[in-house]
């Protein structure tokens, strides 16, 4: 059977396999090779003759737990768990400055950014679809950069880019996230190539540091708990490594169009 040596299995049954994705993957293809999506890793393991259903996604630069269904059945009750909102999820996010609340609820709609160049921006607005963040603080602290704080973040709701938009609404965006942190620019100039060292500088991280780490659920009268850890540049930023040492490599530039990313 062949195997990508990237691919983090954590659990694997009969009817499931959980992973932990790391950043810079899209769970689904747009171009590139076997090797270039989530769902493509999961199938060379599996075989391409047998079902592979991923019940929840994450952003490509979003590190953590992808749940997949390995038979249709599976995935079609799986499914109705995160429509129900029978799923507990718990996100680990390092954001901009010191949230004066010690925690929160974010309560606020969601829909197209109709003014954004981004086709695929969303922001908060009146007329949107109910949101609902939940948040802690876990820690706040302090680098060379500037002042950040860690979070652990339950959505309530399962909107797109929900978690992101929601912690920029309320002045804390998330590290490196270049669509809805310090200028949507960074994310139009990361798809053409044009990102400056100084850019860089300002994003400090290569990726969103967002990492998907918790997901809990019953399911077929069996309690379901899965947990994993974040990448080195997530922990050995909170470590207080230097950011050189974190990320000394480059991000590849995908070659995907920005309503893909």
């Amino acid at each position: 059977m062949k195997v990508d040596p990237r691919l983090d299995i954590l659990f694997e049954d009969q009817d499931l396999l959980v992973v932990n994705k790391p950043a810079d993957l899209v769970c689904h293809p747009t171009k590139g090779d076997e090797y270039s999506s989530l769902i493509s890793r999961i199938r060379l393991h599996l075989g391409n003759e047998n079902p592979a259903h991923l019940v929840n996604r994450i952003d490509r630069e979003t590190t953590g737990l992808v749940l997949v269904a390995k038979t249709d059945i599976s995935n079609r009750q799986l499914r109705i768990l995160f429509q129900d909102r029978r799923v507990e999820k718990e996100y680990q996010a390092i954001v901009y400055g010191h949230p004066v609340d010690d925690c929160g609820l974010i309560d606020a709609a969601l829909g197209s950014d109709e003014k954004s160049e981004v086709t695929i921006r969303d922001c908060v607005r009146a007329d949107g679809a109910a949101s609902q963040t939940e948040y802690v603080v876990e820690r706040r602290f302090e680098r060379s950069e500037g002042a950040f704080a860690l979070l652990r973040v339950r959505p309530a709701t399962g909107r797109k880019h929900q978690i992101r938009i929601h912690l920029g609404h309320i002045g804390h965006p998330i590290v490196g996230d270049k669509l809805y942190g310090l200028e949507e620019r960074f994310y139009l100039d990361f798809i053409y190539d044009r990102l400056t060292s100084a850019d860089w500088g300002r994003l400090i991280l290569p990726n969103q540091a967002l990492h998907a780490e918790l997901l809990k659920f019953v399911w077929q009268g069996r309690a379901y708990s899965f947990r994993a850890d974040p990448d080195t540049a997530f922990s050995g930023f909170l470590a207080g490594e230097p950011v050189l040492q974190i990320a000394h490599v480059k991000p590849v530039k995908l070659s995907i169009t920005p309503s893909l990313v």
